[in-house]
């Protein structure tokens, strides 16, 4: 009994073992490590396969061997500083575990008060960044630099630059996997680019026979939902309005939101987002002159094309904090609230869009009352990303988070995002999150910043 209880443990444990011969190099593996890729890769097929002798695959050894070890231990190993992402991402791609590598190597969830700065996108040729726009769902970024559009992958390998008609593009949006829409200050029209296959697809432009101003239209602001594009379109006399248009045909499906004038409550919007809770439109415009900063944030029915509901500053609604304007606003989709912040007094404020009225915004306080902001924010960008808010105010940058303990709704931690140094390297102009990573573009400066959450971020705690 005993010999054969002896003789069936190692019989059991070589029909487990795998052996292959991966370029020369021989390894010895178990089915259930293999198959642990996922039933759809060619490692899980190579499990299965009737034979004694080495399965011969005419792959890099080297870097099988370090997924090898992702499978068996689910993190990379040090070795794998040798390779490039790059060459870990078509490794895995060609054994189908491309899923696992990303999971691998994609940084900690972005966490603002642990975020620090990483690392720089340099774009090849005309460096100084005019536009981007990162993909919220796997941290992909696209970036506009003169008159051409470079393309990073969820690695920030870079992919295809396309060279574009325009001489310049200041407005830009990856609304397909590989489609993107671009608009200029200086010429006409809402752009489409395949930077896949770097071919030029088409414009869009506003036009009315029956109106004469409306000619030249440029595209200042860009959003996108499911199914379309919205653009809004800036005549030379000011006219403007949003145009839907449709994705699948590139299209003008509706307009929305004409106005015409050069008041500030007629201003173009210069940021557009698309609210998927109810389809809604929401879009901003801030300008400034002698006496100060004004604006308006209004929000839109596309399908109707009626205003559900807007607030204008200085104006109605603003008894207590009159010619404090805000200097920018966004909207956190996941919450479902509307942020912005003030051009003078730096205050930060919140409103939920589920209950707008006239006045809707709530001052948010700061839990470190010896850190409230003193001076003018005029120059400050705000963006909403993850539950947070991340504020740039001339070169630093800074996170607002929620402090969920139940006792006070309007209670928020803010924390320096940036070190002194980093503070330094000029004026912040543009912000978005993208996967777990945060995108910083400064006035004048080549390149986009990349930031990452990190256990040792050296981030300043409040």
């Amino acid at each position: 009994m005993e010999n054969e209880i002896s003789n069936s443990i190692p019989n059991s444990l070589s029909s487990d073992r795998v052996k292959l011969n991966v370029g020369g190099k021989l390894f010895e593996t178990t089915i259930s490590t293999l198959q642990s890729g996922g039933p759809d890769s060619l490692l899980s097929t190579l499990s299965t396969l009737p034979s004694h002798d080495p399965i011969f695959v005419d792959r890099d050894p080297e870097i099988f061997s370090v997924l090898l070890f992702l499978l068996r231990s689910n993190h990379l190993p040090s070795t794998a500083r040798r390779f490039s992402k790059q060459e870990l991402d078509d490794e895995a791609l060609y054994y189908g575990i491309d899923s696992r590598l990303r999971l691998a190597i994609a940084p900690p969830p972005l966490s603002g008060i642990d975020a620090s700065f990483v690392s720089t996108i340099f774009p090849a040729s005309d460096g100084v960044v005019s536009s981007f726009n990162a993909a919220a769902d796997d941290g992909s970024v696209c970036v506009a630099h003169g008159g051409q559009i470079s393309f990073y992958d969820h690695n920030l390998t870079h992919v295809s630059t396309v060279r574009t008609h325009l001489e310049e593009i200041t407005s830009i949006r990856h609304v397909c996997p590989d489609l993107a829409a671009i608009g200029s200050d200086s010429t006409a029209g809402l752009h489409f680019y395949d930077f896949s296959s770097a071919r030029y697809l088409g414009s869009t432009h506003w036009t009315d026979s029956s109106d004469p101003r409306i000619y030249k239209a440029r595209v200042s602001s860009i959003a996108d939902s499911p199914s379309q594009i919205f653009a809004t379109f800036d005549c030379p006399h000011r006219e403007n309005c949003i145009l839907l248009i449709d994705k699948s045909t590139l299209q003008i499906s509706s307009e929305i939101g004409r106005q015409s004038g050069s008041s500030s409550k007629n201003t173009a919007p210069g940021k557009l987002t698309w609210l998927p809770e109810t389809g809604a439109i929401i879009g901003s415009a801030v300008t400034s002159g002698a006496f100060g900063y004004s604006g308006y944030i209004r929000m839109w029915d596309p399908r109707s094309g009626e205003v559900i509901w807007e607030t204008n500053e200085p104006g109605s609604g603003r008894s207590s904090r009159f010619g404090d304007s805000f200097a920018d606003a966004d909207v956190d989709v996941g919450g479902f609230t509307l942020f912005k912040v003030c051009s003078k007094s730096g205050d930060l404020a919140v409103a939920d869009l589920r209950n707008l009225v006239d006045d809707p915004w709530v001052y948010i306080k700061d839990k470190n009352p010896s850190m409230s902001f003193i001076g003018g924010a005029s120059s400050s960008v705000l963006h909403c990303y993850k539950s947070q808010v991340f504020v740039g105010r001339d070169g630093s940058l800074e996170v607002w988070s929620k402090e969920n303990n139940g006792a006070d709704e309007g209670l928020y931690r803010r924390n320096f995002v940036d070190k002194v140094e980093d503070s330094t390297r000029g004026v912040i102009r543009k912000i978005e999150g993208g996967g777990d990573r945060l995108f910083v573009s400064r006035e004048d400066a080549e390149g986009i910043e990349v930031w990452e959450s990190s256990y040792s971020s050296g981030a300043i705690l409040v």
